[in-house]
């Protein structure tokens, strides 16, 4: 064994052995499982270290001590932890992803920096399904000013498509980069994007402004009534009518009957119930209680039904003009 001839590895195993056991478990912790590998199957051939070459190997390493002195870090895992630790699980989520898109990917990221209106003029001359899948890839309240500045023949149908969607492959994002090549310098990414189309749709609408998403929604359901009263059940739900002031509630119950209530009731929330109950006369109050309790299993997906029904009956109103709501869905018993 001559110092000349040992590789790096080598020297790694030898510096190793010689620090002891404790000292390289240390070590190992901070090493990836290959990284172990390699070590631990070249320690195995070693069965004698001369004096010399241990000295020569301490030397060698004092003087790389020396040379790259200073602060060894995994700065992508550090960013990563640092972001998972933001304040705020929404802004930490949105950075997260933004941080990750811009080390695993490139692609699109210059449509973030330009302002919806010019964004809009690019897209508007691409197919509805090359826009829906750059909106999902963008952040949500940009992603609704671009929607809202597209000509409003294609709103609906981009919408409908966004919703659609759950990933974007390497070869779609290659092909959107080079349909808009021309207009920006995007740099081609090779890791599949997760998206959640339908998460990516309610919170592009909920952002709209000026009642555009309602009109989106009535059109999508006369294609898709199933995928638009998903839609709907994401973006306002019972629960949401617990803000609502009282004056605004009251109005809605006069629009349900007492059954009707009280099956809406049976999984909603003590808050949401005692909003309820508050706004209401007293006996009728007393008595959807008594109904619940005396209530047995009901199929989840009834009272679900149930609830949305009323739901509907709040954004009629909406829509009337009547009250302002705000937005935030089996078969099991409950």
């Amino acid at each position: 064994m001559a110092i000349e001839t040992l590789t790096g590895l080598n020297r790694v195993a030898v510096l190793l052995i010689c620090l002891g056991e404790d000292a390289t478990a240390k070590i190992f912790e901070e090493l990836s499982d290959e990284e172990i590998r390699m070590v631990t199957r070249t320690m195995a051939t070693i069965d004698h270290i001369p004096i010399d070459i241990k000295e020569k190997v301490f030397a060698n390493f004092h003087e790389a001590q020396e040379q790259f002195a200073g602060l060894f870090v995994k700065g992508e895992e550090f960013a990563k932890k640092a972001l998972e630790s933001t304040a705020g699980d929404q802004r930490s989520s949105f950075l997260l992803d933004q941080f990750v898109s811009g080390t695993e990917t490139k692609s699109l990221e210059t449509i973030a920096l330009m302002a919806p209106a010019m964004v809009a003029g690019l897209l508007e001359q691409e197919h509805p399904q090359t826009v829906a899948l750059v909106l999902s890839t963008q952040h949500i309240e940009h992603a609704a000013e671009i929607l809202t500045s597209l000509p409003e023949e294609m709103r609906t149908d981009v919408a409908y498509r966004i919703s659609k969607i759950e990933k974007v492959s390497p070869e779609v994002i290659t092909r959107i980069e080079d349909a808009l090549h021309r207009e920006i310098g995007l740099v081609s990414g090779k890791a599949h994007k997760k998206v959640d189309g339908m998460d990516a749709i309610v919170g592009i609408l909920n952002h709209m402004k000026n009642n555009i998403d309602a009109d989106i929604l009535d059109e999508i359901e006369q294609n898709d009534p199933e995928m638009a009263e998903e839609i709907r059940k994401k973006m306002f739900t019972f629960e949401n009518l617990v803000a609502l002031d009282g004056r605004s509630l009251q109005m809605i119950l006069r629009e349900v009957n007492n059954d009707s209530l009280t099956l809406a009731l049976k999984t909603a929330s003590d808050e949401m119930k005692e909003k309820i109950f508050s706004n209401m006369s007293a006996r009728a109050a007393d008595m959807i209680r008594d109904d619940l309790d005396a209530m047995g299993p009901v199929r989840l997906s009834e009272v679900e039904l149930m609830q949305q029904s009323i739901v509907k009956i709040a954004m009629k109103l909406e829509e009337e003009g009547k009250l302002v709501i705000s937005s935030g869905g089996g078969d099991e018993l409950v």
